[in-house]
């Protein structure tokens, strides 16, 4: 019998050397022990001397990258069984080589719930860790207590670290605390339960926010208790408020029934119909260009609206030949409510006068309408539109497109050729060409001039910035 000792409970490096040198050695998984030991060597002998082999013949081997993945989250569960059957699917991958795909097998179905539950106590964390404002010898700081259903703590600090940038924090767990400097994070042993921080003034917002938006209508108590398990209730501030508010929520509910109802003005039902997700493209659609504008800014189609200062529409003459799609609003454009006046926008004016295109005869606008963005301290950093989001906002371009019947369409991009064209549409290969459009509107390819802005290369910028500049000549002669 061999006994595989690893440094510490998701000692994941150490987990793969010992397996691997096992595999070599011809070692089966049912004589195998894996033990949590951190002093000594990785090996020690139960029966026999423990085991000498060499890197190359240790390393004669691979495995596919879905079986590293799934090891490294399984790893971080508690469950004594994951080393083990971790090495018994290694194992069996020398004869069973598309094993892992294989979602029937026992030991494939097993290793996936352990990964489920490992991704589900990751989401928990991000969900309910709640920082208390702390005071130390650099100020203030954020410090939260929390207790993961599963080793995950590592794993999941570089989201917060990521969300809360600008702001020093510490998280602790029993496992092991994490430590954010807002440059650098920092892992230290884990924490006893003394050690949690106390109750802070803030606390009394977030009960007061949390009593606020509570719909007793829509109360499901068990399906609240699935998506907030009792076991996180104790770090919660606002979850000393739940057997209250579930107490009285039939009451509540029964007075919001007598109450009478508010009748929407017609505008709101208007808007209502024309921004719904299933709105169909013909009788709801928009009927001129500030139908689009107002649509526009009290669009819900997609989430992007919860972070934009406003939507914003595109601008022009209402029968313009030549209309230019960009890929959506940039931080300025955002603020200002009008497309292309940013950085790209000024790129973008100088390539129109240098070929001779002038803008106040164009249409312009994006294919999505609000900013997509994240925030990095105070400043708001661009972010690109998924393609369900460029799906949803077509709603609006094929309106714009509609009402102003262009001759031709200047895509600026990928993303704005996705929205135009229905599919993924290369720029490099496809520009400086008429492309013929569903509509009878002609089809023009080329760069983005934020695309310009990010070129490191001067001459390349400079190359690019001329191929821009012709294709916007290109498009000018076809329009007109």
């Amino acid at each position: 019998m061999q006994v595989a000792r690893l440094a510490h409970e998701t000692d994941f490096d150490g987990w793969r050397r010992a397996a691997r040198e096992l595999r070599a050695a011809g070692t089966p998984p049912e004589a195998v022990i894996w033990t949590i030991d951190g002093a000594g060597g990785l090996f020690a002998a139960a029966s026999e001397d423990p085991l000498k082999v060499s890197r190359k013949t240790a390393a004669a081997f691979s495995v596919p990258k879905t079986f590293v993945d799934l090891a490294g989250k399984v790893i971080l569960h508690r469950s004594d069984e994951r080393f083990s059957l971790l090495y018994r699917l290694l194992w069996r991958l020398q004869g069973e080589p598309n094993l892992i795909h294989i979602a029937s097998d026992p030991d494939v179905a097993r290793a996936h719930d352990l990964e489920r539950g490992v991704s589900r106590a990751a989401h928990k964390m991000k969900a309910f860790v709640r920082f208390r404002l702390a005071q130390d010898e650099d100020g203030e700081a954020y410090v939260a207590w929390f207790e993961p259903a599963h080793r995950v703590t590592e794993a999941t600090a570089p989201f917060f670290a990521r969300r809360f940038t600008n702001m020093r924090f510490s998280i602790l767990t029993p496992d092991v605390c994490a430590h954010w400097d807002t440059r650098a994070l920092a892992f230290t042993p884990g924490a006893d339960p003394a050690d949690a921080p106390r109750e802070d003034a803030l606390e009394e917002y977030w009960r007061t926010y949390y009593a606020s938006i509570f719909n007793p209508a829509r109360l499901k108590t068990a399906a609240m208790q699935r998506e907030m398990p009792k076991m996180y209730w104790r770090n919660l501030p606002e979850a000393a408020l739940i057997p209250e508010l579930i107490a009285k929520a039939e009451g509540r509910t029964d007075a919001m029934v007598r109450q009478a109802p508010t009748v929407p003005s017609a505008r709101a039902v208007k808007a209502a119909l024309r921004n719904s997700r299933d709105a169909p493209y013909d009788g709801l659609a928009p009927t001129s260009l500030e139908d689009v504008a107002a649509g526009v800014d009290h669009c819900r189609r997609c989430p992007l609206w919860r972070d934009a200062t406003q939507g914003v529409a595109g601008e022009g003459p209402a029968r313009a030949k030549l209309m230019f799609v960009g890929e959506q609003p940039g931080d300025q454009e955002d603020l200002a409510g009008r497309p292309f006046v940013g950085p790209a926008g000024q790129v973008f004016d100088r390539a129109l006068s240098e070929a001779g295109v002038p803008r106040a005869e164009t249409y312009v606008t994006n294919a999505v309408k609000h900013f997509k963005h994240e925030k990095r301290g105070k400043r708001r950093i661009h972010q690109t539109p998924t393609s369900g989001e460029v799906t949803a906002c077509r709603w609006w371009l094929d309106g714009e497109r509609r009402l102003v019947r262009p001759r031709v369409i200047v895509m600026l991009g990928a993303t704005a050729a996705l929205s135009v064209m229905g599919k993924p549409t290369p720029i490099a290969r496809n520009r400086g060409q008429a492309l013929q459009l569903a509509d009878q509107a002609q089809g023009v390819v080329t760069y983005h001039p934020s695309f310009l802005l990010r070129v490191p290369d001067e001459a390349a910028k400079q190359a690019g910035y001329a191929a821009f500049v012709e294709d916007l000549k290109l498009a000018w002669t076809l329009a007109a």
